[in-house]
């Protein structure tokens, strides 16, 4: 991995005409895998930056108008999946008040003249109407034209093919699985996809037939997505087929469907043999969920829709995250269309998220903490007797969930921390699958991420799993077992509820950081050699 590789190669040009603004930069020649998003960071005066995402797939600009006279100052930093490139150099630049005000006057002037030039236009163009309409009563041939772009789309939202093109001949579907939110899921054969395996079967999402260019374009790019993950308790993309129709993308087969569905197939009154869930399974998949979302965190991707419905289930009972809102329609009622807002799935947002419209790694582990809730519930759904504005109302004043039937105090404490209302008191997700560590299958420990970080952390650091110094027993506590416990002090981006004995790692002090992310934080290796890790080694 090239760590400069990533960096905003030149300075950010900023153009200011009167009271509007445009940013321009230039995206990294070659960075490591592909730009997910830029981090786009905006300070006016003195006041708090403000912070915006754009997609790596969109034009490298930004236009801001109406902008307030004052000093403004810019950075810029590309996210790939590799991690983070340095931030670019601070740029600044002046808005002056008078030249807004002497615009504003002409902009009147103008206005009047273009108000007249309006009328004036469309004058003549109720006259050639008229005109057209006595041409075509006589019969009189005239010319057609058709737009070969009728929904208008921008050249940087048309879908590019790339390696994960697929021939569609080599795609066979077998037979309908349910319905997604831009049309039908297949299941289905891939022949000669992995040479290992001349038949494979997969999940095929197809895009309706008659949806508009854009919707096909907006299908592709969700799926595309997909194509920066790779982890095992992540659905796999497996290939796209862009060329003819139908759109098609190939992913990972997911026999038992999504986790909502399999966990109310697992009620006693389900006509489906299987008993519900004991502890231990339930355990697992809790690990299992945290995982992938710890792989996510450390990519600095946050999902905002972390729930039963989006997890699926593998045929050995496996549950991995999902394929990040493309089935969302299969579930409609879970959402809520606050205002004039998008449907929000308000019964597994944070407080935060639901008040200020701020989301985060914090707020997916809200999230986490319902779909916890939902698996002890066999798939109930969160906040049972209130309606959507109810459940506004109570998450925003402080409600949680009450704990659940013969749900064990240790994992309702679990659900509960996940559920603090500051978000920096909640735990990251490599801390939740640290806490679950002993609890669930050998085979977790061969395949999970928290498994591989950890040891590639401590192969940094010269310490074995067999460390004499590492207490493991320590390592595992990550929630308040009660008030005699002592806070950390002295442990670099430290949470207040942790000790510095649960930070210790194979003999080697960590402090493992929110949000998956390592950076600031300090360790020492076996020789007490000051270690300062910038972030988790990336594949």
């Amino acid at each position: 991995m090239n760590v400069s590789a990533d960096n905003i190669p030149h300075p950010v040009i900023v153009d200011v005409n009167s009271n509007e603004y445009h940013v321009n930069w230039t995206a990294p020649k070659r960075p490591n895998g592909v730009v997910l998003f830029y981090d786009f960071r905006i300070r006016h005066n003195q006041n708090e930056e403000k912070q915006h995402c754009i997609l790596g797939h969109l034009p490298t600009t930004f236009v801001e108008k109406g902008a307030a006279p004052g000093n403004y100052t810019i950075r810029i930093q590309a996210i790939t999946p590799a991690g983070s490139g340095e931030w670019s150099t601070q740029t600044s630049f002046d808005i002056n008040e008078q030249t807004i005000t002497a615009e504003t006057s002409n902009a009147v002037v103008i206005g009047v003249g273009c108000a007249a030039a309006v009328i004036l236009l469309l004058i003549a163009a109720f006259l050639y109407v008229s005109h057209q309409r006595r041409k075509a009563a006589l019969n009189v041939p005239t010319v057609l034209y058709a737009s070969d772009n009728p929904d208008y789309l921008d050249s940087s939202d048309v879908y590019v093919p790339d390696e994960w093109e697929v021939p569609r001949d080599k795609i066979e579907l077998l037979r309908e699985l349910g319905k997604g939110s831009f049309g039908m899921v297949f299941e289905g054969i891939a022949h000669k996809l992995i040479e290992v395996e001349p038949k494979l079967h997969v999940a095929v999402k197809t895009v309706n037939d008659n949806a508009s260019m854009r919707e096909r374009v907006n299908f592709l790019q969700e799926a595309s997505i997909m194509k920066a993950f790779d982890s095992y308790h992540i659905v796999r993309l497996l290939g796209i087929v862009s060329q003819g129709q139908p759109t098609l993308v190939v992913m990972e087969l997911m026999e038992r469907g999504d986790l909502k569905g399999f966990l109310r197939s697992r009620r006693p009154a389900s006509s489906n043999s299987m008993e519900p869930p004991n502890l231990d399974e339930i355990l697992q998949m809790a690990a299992e969920i945290a995982d992938g979302m710890s792989y996510l965190a450390a990519r600095k991707f946050v999902h905002r829709d972390l729930a039963a419905r989006n997890c699926m289930v593998a045929a050995d009972f496996t549950v991995k995250i999902g394929d990040f809102g493309m089935t969302r329609d299969v579930y409609d009622t879970d959402y809520y269309r606050q205002g004039g807002k998008g449907l929000l799935p308000v019964r597994w947002m944070a407080p935060e998220s639901l008040y200020d419209g701020l989301f985060t790694t914090s707020s997916d582990v809200w999230s986490y903490g319902i779909v916890l809730w939902e698996i002890t519930t066999l798939a109930a759904q969160p906040y049972p007797g209130k309606s959507n504005e109810d459940v506004l109302s109570f998450v925003i004043d402080g409600g949680i969930l009450e704990q659940p039937d013969d749900c064990p105090d240790r994992l309702y404490n679990m659900m509960c921390n996940c559920w603090k209302t500051e978000p920096k008191a909640r735990p990251s997700f490599l801390e939740i699958v640290q806490f679950l560590e002993n609890d669930v299958s050998e085979t977790f420990e061969e395949v999970s991420y928290y498994h591989e970080m950890k040891r590639r952390l401590l192969q940094l650091t010269n310490v074995s799993y067999g460390a004499d110094q590492g207490s493991n027993e320590q390592a595992r506590r990550f929630f308040p077992r009660g008030e005699e416990e002592t806070p950390a002090h002295g442990v670099a981006g430290s949470n207040n509820w942790m000790t510095e004995a649960d930070r210790n790692i194979g003999g080697c002090q960590v402090d493992i950081c929110q949000g998956g992310e390592t950076s600031g934080c300090l360790g020492n290796n076996n020789d007490g050699q000051e270690i300062r890790y910038v972030q988790f080694p990336m594949k």
